[in-house]
């Protein structure tokens, strides 16, 4: 068992009707990468990730024709919307207008103070959360004439005076925070510092951390330092991939950490000399089918009955098999053996099986319906 872990206490903000901070769960994010103009691709999508896990999602709007696809897409989302903006504030304050829940603003890219100010009363007026996402890569100029780069100290400082200027100028604090460089270290040394001044939620993650292997590394490395100290209130694992991969991330750092759950636990054993079956398209097609179950189960691939039932005994159900024989074991005891070709079938009915008696097992998505 994970020792628990002692969450910093942030203020409690809402997107749409999702918490942030306080005692809610450290929510999950991704950002859709249709192109918003296409609304029944950007739905689909939105429901895909949906049925993953996601709690609020982000969607790109570069031009009027997107915002005015936002009016179908927001009708048609289970959860609620952030829109993205750079340069063009009055896009952002025709979305809000629409009935977008949430607007990211990174300051360094806006030059119009005025049409920004516009912006967050429009805000404050719609109660529309915004996120001041703070970027290595796009600091203010002055900011960065006084670094000489994109330091962790620099950002903290960008974000401080954004989040300042709200409160103070407009009296509205329904607001979280970023602080994200593509240095997953700059980006840990960023968060600590920012959690040190003040109690705003804060939206973690490694901004341009590449595809799938590369970007979970140092998505893990920098979010899991984070949440093991105790900062953190949501997250997104960007990833140069299908946005579904970033859901899945995210849960399962959460589920090794021991602060969330929602897809089985499946454990596999390396491949040896000893396997006699092609466990890793076994392993693969196990793993497809269990992320369409949202259970707290542990499940065991194994390659041969030397690792099967003995070093797998603690997983509520396994698999093991070879020559053409394949094993089914509960809590490390043998309950089955089968022909190799129905190795799957039989196995995914023990675990429905299982399942039906331990329904407590199951876990509802704390997700609006």
């Amino acid at each position: 068992m994970f020792p628990p872990i002692k969450r910093k206490k942030t203020r409690t903000i809402f997107v749409g009707n999702i918490s942030i901070g306080g005692d809610s769960p450290i929510r999950v994010q991704s950002m859709t990468n249709t192109n918003t103009r296409d609304v029944k691709a950007t739905i689909e999508q939105i429901h895909k990730l949906y049925e993953a896990g996601c709690e609020i999602v982000r969607v790109a709007i570069p031009d009027k024709k997107a915002v005015s696809s936002l009016k179908d897409i927001i009708k048609e989302s289970p959860i609620p919307i952030i829109g993205d903006i750079h340069f063009l504030t009055l896009l952002g304050e025709e979305a809000v207008k629409i009935g977008i829940s949430g607007i990211r603003i990174n300051p360094g890219t806006f030059k119009n103070r005025q049409n920004l100010d516009r912006l967050i009363r429009v805000c404050k007026e719609r109660g529309t959360c915004i996120r001041i996402g703070i970027n290595a890569g796009s600091l203010e100029k002055e900011i960065l004439k006084r670094y000489k780069k994109p330091t962790p100290e620099a950002m903290v400082e960008s974000a401080l005076n954004w989040l300042y200027y709200i409160i103070e100028k407009y009296d509205y604090q329904n607001i979280k925070v970023s602080l994200k460089s593509s240095n997953w270290w700059d980006t840990v040394r960023a968060y600590e510092l920012f959690s040190e001044k003040s109690d705003f939620p804060l939206h973690l993650g490694v901004t341009e951390a590449g595809g799938l292997i590369p970007g979970t590394i140092k998505n893990t490395m920098a979010i899991s330092y984070l949440l093991l100290k105790g900062i953190g209130d949501t997250l997104r694992i960007s990833l140069t991939t299908d946005p579904i991969e970033e859901v899945y991330v995210a849960y399962e750092i959460l589920k090794n950490l021991g602060l969330r759950t929602l897809y089985p636990d499946i454990i596999a054993c390396p491949m040896c000399g000893r396997c006699e079956i092609d466990l890793m398209k076994l392993y693969e097609k196990v793993e497809n089918w269990a992320r369409n179950i949202k259970a707290n189960i542990k499940l065991a691939v194994m390659g041969c009955v030397v690792n099967g039932p003995g070093e797998a005994k603690y997983a509520d159900l396994g698999v093991t098999g070879g020559k053409g024989i394949g094993i089914i074991f509960k809590k490390g005891k043998i309950i089955k053996k089968v022909p190799e070709r129905e190795l799957l079938s039989a196995f995914f009915k023990e675990i429905e099986k299982f399942l039906k008696e331990h329904p407590e097992r199951y876990i509802q998505k704390d997700v609006p319906n």
